[in-house]
């Protein structure tokens, strides 16, 4: 794997400006294109999987995480409140879930509703130490793909299971390579809140999610409402982070007096079940750029399709075969620039773009094209209609596949994951 961050530099994907301030990059056009096509990816996967999506403010009083327990729990890592008025401090939430739980109670909830899922990809802030920060691996201002699931208890553990295929599935598109599984327990100490009777249900009802998937404990690890499932991946330098999670928590529905009425006409109190399929975009991009060393599949590259006049005469038939693929949602461009053919090959293969597309007068004239595949290797000539229907299916499809055959499970081979045991 290379760093993330020189590829981020020489790929022109984001930029780190002091002016800005540490752990706050700037998202180039070209990496924003890439992360704009994965949150809507992310957006239509939990659609289609019962998600509705709702979007909430990144500051809120400070009485609100008084009572969600991340002030005392969590204030080390929070930004100083903002004094706005004399009955008002503003602060800058470090996690979603209590602007969720108000979501939550904007009106009373039925058991006809539930479980009631809610998504978000919201912005969190964490007041970390300079030390610490990284590229897009540590930063002080986060993007989560977020998600808070209101469930009857009965109906946890499905709802665990099935976060657990959706991250497969999720992982799958992006071609991420899962080093290992971590089942984050309570470990000695005070920062836990709940009751005994919750924490052992909690981490029953986990375990029985994972079936026979391998995992590794991980006693002090748990988030001080609950047990987790925490997804793990590795980074250039060999470091583990996690990327992707799944939360059981029995304290906030109580700090926050959640309820539902039940078949019965009874009230009763929902568990909260957080999850994120693939983390923070800064993380997951720090991620992805590495596993894929910038060359990231089709549907998500910043550039899908160059085309590239061979000679001036060519260069109306390339600006039109261009402005097509850009009709059917294709990221395409024409390059009008001078040089040799050659060089402008190089170029576009430095830029990492998945398929080039050569014109001269002859191509011009058939109306065909041959499409040039990153990484070596082309395709036979074909019509111009033929190749852009190809390149949009690959991008349809989410194949990682670039000459159109069928999609062989995606994700990259999974490392042993004795590998990552008692690593962090």
């Amino acid at each position: 794997m290379i760093d993330h961050r020189r590829l981020g530099r020489e790929l022109e994907l984001f930029h780190s400006d002091p002016r800005s301030g540490a752990g706050l990059p700037l998202w180039l056009p070209a990496g924003a294109a890439a992360r704009h096509a994965v949150e809507e990816y992310l957006r239509d996967l939990e659609r289609r999987h019962g998600y509705q999506h709702v979007y909430s403010p990144p500051l809120g009083r400070r009485a609100l995480f008084e009572q969600s327990g991340h002030l005392g729990y969590f204030a080390d890592d929070m930004f100083p409140a903002m004094r706005v008025s004399e009955e008002d401090d503003l602060v800058l939430r470090p996690a979603l879930c209590p602007h969720h739980a108000l979501i939550y109670l904007a009106r009373g909830r039925s058991y006809r509703e539930l479980p009631l899922r809610i998504a978000e990809i919201g912005g969190m802030y964490r007041s970390e130490r300079s030390g610490v920060l990284g590229g897009l691996s540590r930063v002080r201002a986060i993007h989560l793909n977020d998600a808070h699931v209101f469930s009857p208890l009965a109906a946890v553990g499905a709802e665990v299971a099935a976060v657990l295929a959706l991250v497969d599935e999720a992982h799958a598109a992006l071609g991420v390579r899962v080093s290992g599984l971590r089942l984050a327990l309570r470990g000695p100490g005070e920062k836990y809140v709940g009751s005994e009777e919750s924490w052992r249900l909690g981490e029953s009802l986990l375990r029985s999610a994972l079936g026979d998937r391998p995992f590794v404990e991980a006693p002090g690890e748990a988030a001080f409402y609950g047990p987790k499932i925490d997804i793990q991946v590795a980074d250039a330098a060999g470091r583990e982070w996690t990327l992707s999670t799944v939360q059981l928590d029995f304290d906030k529905p109580e700090r926050f007096d959640l309820s539902y009425v039940d078949a019965s006409g009874e009230r009763q109190r929902p568990v909260m079940v957080h999850r994120s399929l693939v983390g923070s975009m800064e993380r997951l991009f720090g991620y992805l750029i590495e596993a894929h060393e910038g060359a990231f599949p089709a549907w998500y590259a910043p550039l899908q399709l160059r085309v590239l006049p061979v000679s001036a005469s060519a260069a109306v038939a390339a600006q039109a075969f261009a402005a097509a693929a850009v009709a059917r949602g294709l990221r395409a461009d024409a390059d009008p620039e001078g040089g040799s053919l050659a060089a402008r090959v190089r170029e576009a293969a430095a830029r990492k773009v998945p398929y080039v597309a050569v014109i001269g007068d002859r191509e011009a004239a058939s109306g065909e094209v041959a499409l040039r595949l990153r990484g070596g290797g082309s395709l036979p000539p074909m019509p111009s209609a033929a190749a852009l229907d190809l390149i949009a299916d690959v991008v349809a499809a989410r194949s990682h596949d670039l000459s159109g055959a069928p999609r062989g499970g995606g994700s990259l081979p999974a490392r042993d994951p004795e590998d990552v045991d008692g690593a962090r």
